[in-house]
C-alpha cells in the first residue's frame, strides 16, 4: 500500500498531540515512527488505522482517500503492545479470527493457518492456549492473526516493549525478515532508536506532534536536519562555545552551539593521535567499558565529551593527560544546521585501530 499523509493534526481538549504532520510511504516499506514518549506516534498510527479521527489533514491509501472510511474497511491489521490475544482460544483459532470474520471456507482457513504458523515458526503449537506460550511467541501469534486476512498495511504499537532484551533482539532480526517475504507495507511505533535503526527502511522522527525528519536511518544519523535529532539519534555531547576549539575558530554561524558525536573525536595518549597539531589538550574524567570498545569522558576547555576506545590500544585511567582531535561538528543555531570538519588536519601521522 502507497500512504501519503497531509497535514495531520490531533487534539485531545487543551492538548496538540499531532501538529501539521506531512509524509509519504511507499509501498511495500518498513517504516519506524520513533521519537519520545508523549511525542505522537501512536496518535498517528491510529488515525492511519481509523481508530482516531484527524481535526484537520487528509489520509490517502493507494490514490484514495480514507477519512471518512471506517477501520474495518480499510485494509489493515493491527498489533497492539499486549498482544490482545483472546485467552479462551487456541493458537490455531486466535490466528483463524479474522479468517472467519471475513467468512472464507474451512479449508482456505486452515490452509492459511497453517501457511502462518510455518512461516512465524510456530508449528507445532497450534492447540495451545496464549498463557501456555512464551512473550516472544504471543507475539508472533500477534503478528499471524494480523496478516491472516492478507491486510495492504500492517500497524505495530511498540510491538516488542512487553519483551525482555534478549528474545526482543531476536524478534527484531525475525519480523524484518518476515516483512521482507510477505512484502506488506509496515509501520510501527518505538522509543527505542536502536531498535529502529536496526529494524526499519526508513525513520520517521516525531517530536512534540511534529515530524522532525523523515528518511533512512543512515541519513538521519550522519544528516540530522534539526538540533533535536542530532541529540536524540545516538549519542552526542553539546558545545556553547565551539570558537575555543582548534580548528574551529572561523565558523559561518552566529550564535552556534556544536554538537559532538563520540565517532567525530579520537582520544589518545602522544603518538596516538593523527594529526597531533589540532589536537586539544584533556584530561580523563572517566572511563566505562561498553562490551566492544570503551567510552571516554574527557574534559576539554572546561567542557566534558565522550569518545571511544578501541579494546586493543591501552586503557586510559582517570586523571590522565590525554591528546584530543575532534575530527567533525554538527554546529546549529535558531535558524540553520551544518556539519563541519576541522580545519587544522594538514599531518596525518599513522593511527593504530
Amino acid at each position: 500500500m502507497h500512504i501519503v499523509a497531509k497535514h495531520l493534526t490531533k487534539s485531545f481538549g487543551g492538548f496538540q498531540a499531532t501538529k501539521d504532520v506531512s509524509f509519504e510511504i511507499e509501498k511495500g516499506k518498513l517504516i519506524g515512527l520513533l521519537g519520545p514518549s508523549g511525542g505522537g506516534k501512536t496518535t498517528i498510527l491510529r488515525m492511519l488505522a481509523g481508530l482516531e479521527e484527524p481535526d484537520s489533514g487528509e489520509i490517502w491509501f493507494d490514490g484514495r482517500k480514507v477519512n471518512d472510511q471506517p477501520p474495518q474497511q480499510r485494509g489493515i491489521g493491527f498489533v497492539f503492545q499486549n498482544y490482545a490475544l483472546f485467552r479462551h482460544m487456541s493458537v490455531y483459532d486466535n490466528i483463524a479470527f479474522g479468517l472467519a470474520v471475513q467468512k472464507r471456507t474451512k479449508a482456505e482457513i486452515k490452509a492459511r493457518v497453517q501457511e502462518l504458523m510455518e512461516l512465524t515458526g510456530l508449528k507445532g503449537l497450534e492447540k495451545r492456549l496464549p498463557g501456555q506460550l512464551s512473550g516472544g511467541q504471543r507475539q508472533r501469534v500477534a503478528f499471524a492473526r494480523a496478516i491472516a486476512p492478507e491486510p495492504r498495511l500492517l500497524l505495530l504499537d511498540e510491538p516488542f516493549a512487553a519483551i525482555d532484551a534478549k528474545v526482543r533482539k531476536e524478534l527484531r532480526t525475525w519480523l524484518k525478515e518476515m516483512i521482507d517475504r510477505v512484502g506488506i507495507t509496515t509501520i510501527f511505533v518505538t522509543h527505542d532508536q536502536e531498535e529502529a535503526v536496526e529494524v526499519a527502511d526508513q525513520i520517521m522522527i516525531i517530536n512534540q506532534g511534529r515530524l522532525e525528519q523523515h528518511g533512512a536511518p543512515i541519513d538521519i544519523y550522519k544528516q540530522p536536519q534539526t538540533p533535536f535529532v542530532a541529540g536524540f539519534i545516538g549519542e552526542s555531547s553539546t558545545v556553547e562555545d565551539i570558537k575555543s576549539f582548534k580548528g574551529f575558530e572561523d565558523h559561518p554561524l552566529q550564535e552556534a552551539k556544536a554538537m559532538i558525536r563520540p565517532e567525530f573525536i579520537e582520544i589518545g595518549r602522544p603518538g596516538e593521535i593523527s594529526f597531533p597539531s589540532a589536537a586539544e589538550r584533556g584530561k580523563v574524567r572517566n572511563i566505562f567499558f561498553r562490551g566492544t570498545n570503551w567510552q571516554v569522558e574527557v574534559e576539554v576547555e572546561g567542557e566534558s565529551l565522550f569518545g571511544y576506545r578501541s579494546l586493543e590500544r591501552p586503557e586510559l585511567h582517570p586523571g590522565e593527560e590525554v591528546q584530543v582531535l575532534i575530527h567533525r561538528v554538527y554546529l546549529f543555531n535558531e535558524k540553520e544546521h551544518v556539519t563541519l570538519e576541522n580545519g587544522l588536519k594538514i599531518d596525518p601521522l599513522p593511527v593504530h585501530i
